[in-house]
């Protein structure tokens, strides 16, 4: 199934009112600049094409040891102590992950293998009980797979910050790990 915006927001709809995320952090806008912001800044949207499967690139976002390889790559690794507790994702709905030492967490709330992730996530940084909302589409395309992202419902003051880790700590590390 294709993710056009229609589908998106009816997505995003649903699984905002099941985790009762306020509707102001879920209107439509458009990406600003190559980070991915919307104008308004409450929604980053990322895409890439992997040279990869779509079963690799899956597998690389929902099992925590690939997900550790991935990590070694980042940027946040470089400034992380190597005690950090490694990545720890649960493969069912429901089901919790810690990543980054812990540092990102949340529950999956869809999983369709090799296709679609979605998952309720929060950084340790932000307030008590604030989460947003991070859908994730895998897609065949070409000899690759396509990589899309996602993420609204997020502190306002947080867009540019989130933009860039998105960029360099699962985008960029993602693309070498799977090219390895």
């Amino acid at each position: 199934m294709e993710l056009t915006r229609r589908t998106f927001a009816k997505t995003v709809a649903a699984s905002a009112a099941a985790l009762a995320i306020p509707r102001q952090f879920l209107h439509a806008a458009e990406p600003q600049g190559d980070l991915g912001i919307s104008h308004s800044a409450d929604a980053i949207h990322r895409e890439a094409v992997i040279k990869s499967t779509p079963a690799r690139v899956y597998a690389a976002l929902t099992e925590a040891k690939q997900f550790d390889g991935v990590f070694k790559l980042s940027a946040a690794s470089k400034t992380m102590p190597a005690s950090a507790a490694p990545s720890a994702i649960s493969k069912e709905p429901g089901g919790a992950f810690s990543l980054f030492g812990g540092y990102i967490t949340g529950r999956q709330i869809e999983l369709t293998p090799n296709s679609h992730i979605v998952q309720v996530w929060r950084s340790a940084s932000w307030p008590a009980g604030a989460y947003s909302l991070v859908v994730w589409n895998i897609t065949p395309s070409g000899a690759g797979t396509k990589l899309s992202l996602d993420h609204t419902g997020f502190p306002a003051a947080e867009a540019e910050h989130l933009a860039t880790g998105w960029r360099d700590n699962y985008y960029t590390p993602l693309i070498k790990y799977l090219a390895s």
